[in-house]
């Protein structure tokens, strides 16, 4: 049985998402903002968690209806069968997200749903479900958008940001699924070396890694929130794991992380320690100005600091020294940079190929291309425009 499937995602990674859907076999793909709709089986739904790498949630919408005050959005979801999803001994959680002149607070809006739930079971059994905001047996969203409400099962359980094997923080960890976003837009998958100069807690060369061995990103996840719902197919589950792990193979290219910090070292080598790649990915405590690429060339990828929640002196000298020692050493490789420090930018020197707008929490940034070669293209890399609306 096929049903609707929305994935959410980060801003500017919309049509990437699109593509590693398309890949999985989705129809009916339509990108909207931090989100992507598609049509699916059970088996797609269980792929998507385990094999999509900028996906942060798997949703099922269950119902939509239009309401345009509490008394008639409570009833609307009052009215709908829980006990399709739910038991009395079951718990449950709800999520909402509210835009429009009807419904102004999603707070308000999501006890409003878990009311109207509990409610429902207390009528039928005289018992009603607990709720359980870390690890419920149903995880619920609803989103209002003006007078049109969705409600969705959320299929996932934990965000999909969370891979399992961040053990140790340094300063400003990018997110997994931003990371992967920003590689996947390179267009590099393995073919070439990797290098991360700054790789603070080793987030892009793990994910690169990753990549390169085709190892699905939730390969150390030991539950979904599907595991929990009725009429979870574990049987399917397995092969839909064992066929994804059954296609993990040993890079072809090294992959190489540094950084002048020995805390980001060490922090990189525990998050690969924890990851199992730590005999995939080398690293080493080094200065950019100091490194020397490695004699093949291939892909740089990093996120330097922006002067944000890491303090640079005289940041945009720092800017200045990458596009420097990128022009004098880096030649025959491609890099590519994101930084929110639209100065620090204006004295890198260089002139960016691509230019591509995303988010780093709150912080709009630039992900900037440079080919540090002449005559040839770089890796062709996918489109991040996106369409739609699906508010976070």
């Amino acid at each position: 049985m096929t049903r609707t499937i929305v994935i959410k995602t980060l801003q500017g990674l919309e049509q990437v998402l699109a593509t590693e859907l398309a890949a999985l076999g989705a129809t009916d793909i339509a990108p909207l903002k931090r989100a992507v709709s598609c049509t699916g089986d059970q088996r797609l739904l269980y792929r998507a968690n385990y094999e999509l790498r900028t996906a942060m949630r798997v949703l099922v919408p269950i119902r939509t209806f239009r309401a345009t005050n509490e008394k008639a959005y409570y009833q609307a979801v009052r009215e709908t069968d829980w006990s399709k999803y739910l038991d009395v001994s079951d718990t449950l959680a709800v999520e909402a997200m509210v835009a429009g002149d009807y419904f102004k607070h999603s707070q308000y809006a999501a006890l409003l749903t878990k009311d109207a739930i509990v409610d429902q079971f207390r009528d039928k059994f005289d018992r009603r479900p607990s709720v359980n905001l870390d690890a419920p047996t149903l995880r619920i969203h609803t989103r209002i958008n003006g007078s049109e409400c969705t409600l969705l099962l959320d299929s996932s359980g934990d965000s999909l940001h969370k891979r399992g094997y961040r053990r140790d923080i340094a300063e400003a960890p990018l997110s997994e699924v931003l990371a992967a976003g920003m590689i996947l837009l390179t267009g590099w998958a393995g073919d070439s070396p990797f290098v991360d100069p700054m790789c603070g807690s080793g987030t892009l060369p793990i994910e690169a890694a990753m990549i390169a061995m085709n190892m699905p990103p939730q390969h150390k996840r030991e539950s979904f929130g599907f595991f929990k719902w009725k009429g979870f197919n574990r049987k399917l589950w397995e092969e839909v794991k064992s066929e994804a792990d059954a296609r993990i193979r040993q890079p072809a290219f090294p992959i190489f992380a540094s950084d002048k910090e020995v805390r980001a070292r060490n922090s990189t080598a525990i998050n690969l320690l924890s990851a199992g790649l730590e005999n995939v990915v080398q690293v080493e405590k080094i200065p950019f100005e100091k490194l020397v690429p490695p004699e093949t060339p291939g892909i740089l990828v990093t996120n330097p600091p922006y002067d944000e929640r890491i303090k640079v002196e005289e940041i945009e000298a720092f800017y200045k020294s990458i596009g420097d020692r990128l022009k004098q050493q880096w030649t025959g490789w491609t890099a590519w940079l994101i930084s929110s420090n639209m100065d620090a930018w204006k004295t890198f020197g260089l002139r960016p190929s691509r230019k591509i707008t995303l988010y780093n929490g709150p912080l709009e940034c630039y992900f900037q291309k440079f080919e540090l070669y002449e005559g040839k293209k770089g890796a062709k890399s996918i489109d991040a425009s996106g369409v739609g609306e699906f508010e976070d």
